[in-house]
C-alpha cells in the first residue's frame, strides 16, 4: 500500500515546481533566438527556432520576432532569453528591446525600448519579474513580466551585461564587464546587498550553484574560471585550463566566454575559443578538477544544458550526450543547415503539441541542487 500511494503520489521537481508525476512533461521544446551570434545572419536568420528535444532535436517551427533596428530595418543582435512554464511566456532580449511572446499562441504581447538598450536578462522563479541589465551602461531595470513596465532601478556601474536569479528568487546576481566585483541584489527590496570579489579581472559569463553558496566566473584574460564564495564574498580559487594555449579569438576578446554547471552539480563545462574546445571539470572537488575535453566545429561562446541534465548546448549548437561527453547531433534549421546562437533556452510541455507550457530552464548553465 506504501508503495502504491508513492508512485501515485510521487513529485517531480522541475526548474522550482512542483508537479505530479502524473502531469509531468512530456514534450521538451529548445527555443533557440537569432541572430544569436553578433547580428550575423548565417547563422540561423531572424527569430526563435524550435526543436523537439526528445525526438532527434527535430526542427519544430520558427517563431517570427521584430527586434528590427529602426535606421536599417536590420534584425539587431540578440543578447539574452527565458522563459516561465508557470505564466507560459517567452522574452526575447536585443541590444534595445524587450520582447515577450505567448507561448501557447507565439504571438508577440508586447516590446518596449528601454533606456540604455538591453542585455542579457533574467527571470524571477515566480515569472513576476525581470533583472534587465542596460547595454553595457550603469545600470539595470527590473521589469515586470506582465506588462514590460518599470519597477525599479539599480546602478552598480559596473558596465551591465549578465544576469542571474537565484533559484530561491530572493537573490540576482549582476555582473558588468567592466567591473571585477560581482554584485548581489536583493529582490525584495530591489537594491544592491552585498558584493563578491573582487576577482582578478573584470567578469564575463558567470553561474552560482542552487544553494547560491558558490559562483563561478569566467573573466578577461583567463583561460578557465574563478571561484566565489558568495556568503564570504571572497573569490576562492583560480583555475586555468592546462595543456591548451591562449590565442586570438574572433569574438568577445577573452579567451573563456561562457561557463556552465550540470543540473546535478557534478561538474563545470567552461569554452575555450581559440582552441575550438570545451573544457570538463570536476565539481565535486574544491578547486574544480580538469576532467577532459570535446572538440567542437567552430569558437564556442556559452553553453547550458537541459533541465534534466542528459544534453548540453554550446553555442556552436552541436548536441552532446552529458553522460557519454560525445556530440551526438547538431542542430538544422528548416532548410538543414547548421545553426549557432549563443541564446538557448529549454521549455516543457504537458501535452506533445506543445500548447500547455509547465516548466523552463534557464540561458544559463545554473546549478539545480537547493537541499
Amino acid at each position: 500500500m506504501i508503495t502504491r500511494s508513492l508512485s501515485v503520489f510521487a513529485l517531480v521537481l522541475i526548474c522550482g515546481s512542483v508537479i505530479r508525476a502524473e502531469d509531468a512533461p512530456v514534450s521538451r521544446r529548445l527555443y533557440v533566438a537569432e541572430p544569436g551570434i553578433r547580428n550575423y545572419l548565417e547563422y540561423g536568420g531572424h527569430g526563435v527556432l524550435v526543436f523537439d528535444i526528445d525526438h532527434g532535436h527535430k526542427f519544430l517551427k520558427r517563431i517570427k520576432t521584430s527586434g528590427l533596428d529602426p535606421k536599417t530595418g536590420k534584425p539587431e543582435n540578440v543578447k539574452g532569453i527565458c522563459a516561465n512554464g508557470v505564466t507560459k511566456r517567452l522574452y526575447v532580449s536585443t541590444i534595445r528591446t524587450l520582447t515577450c511572446i505567448d507561448l501557447t499562441t507565439d504571438a508577440i504581447l508586447w516590446e518596449n525600448e528601454y533606456d540604455g538598450g538591453c542585455d542579457r536578462m533574467s527571470m524571477s522563479p515566480d515569472g513576476s519579474n525581470l533583472y534587465v541589465p542596460s547595454f553595457e551602461k550603469d545600470h539595470w531595470h527590473v521589469i515586470d513580466a506582465k506588462d514590460g513596465s518599470v519597477i525599479s532601478r539599480i546602478e552598480p556601474r559596473s558596465g551591465a551585461h549578465n544576469t542571474v536569479y537565484g533559484r530561491d528568487g530572493k537573490s540576482v546576481y549582476l555582473a558588468g564587464l567592466r567591473s571585477p566585483i560581482l554584485t548581489v541584489a536583493d529582490s525584495a527590496t530591489h537594491k544592491a546587498s552585498k558584493t563578491v570579489g573582487p576577482f582578478s579581472a573584470a567578469i564575463r559569463p558567470f553561474t552560482v550553484n542552487g544553494k547560491q553558496t558558490y559562483c563561478f566566473v569566467n573573466v578577461n584574460g583567463l583561460l578557465g574560471f574563478e571561484v566565489g564564495d558568495i556568503p564570504g564574498g571572497k573569490m576562492l580559487h583560480r583555475v586555468e585550463v592546462e595543456g591548451f594555449k591562449k590565442g586570438p579569438v574572433k569574438r568577445h576578446g577573452c579567451p573563456s566566454h561562457g561557463i556552465g554547471m550540470t543540473p546535478d552539480e557534478s561538474e563545470i563545462w567552461v569554452v575555450d575559443a581559440f582552441n575550438h574546445r570545451i573544457h570538463l571539470f570536476d565539481a565535486k572537488v574544491m578547486p574544480p578538477k580538469q576532467l577532459q575535453s570535446i572538440e567542437l566545429s567552430d569558437e564556442p561562446g556559452w553553453v547550458t544544458f537541459t533541465i534534466r541534465g542528459d544534453y548540453a548546448y554550446p553555442s556552436t549548437c552541436e548536441v552532446i550526450d552529458v553522460k557519454t561527453r560525445k556530440i551526438i547531433d547538431t542542430l538544422k534549421d528548416e532548410n538543414g543547415k547548421p545553426i549557432q546562437s549563443e541564446k538557448l533556452v529549454e521549455v516543457d510541455f504537458r501535452d506533445p503539441e506543445g500548447k500547455e507550457p509547465v516548466a523552463a530552464g534557464d540561458q544559463f548553465g545554473i546549478g539545480r541542487v537547493t537541499r
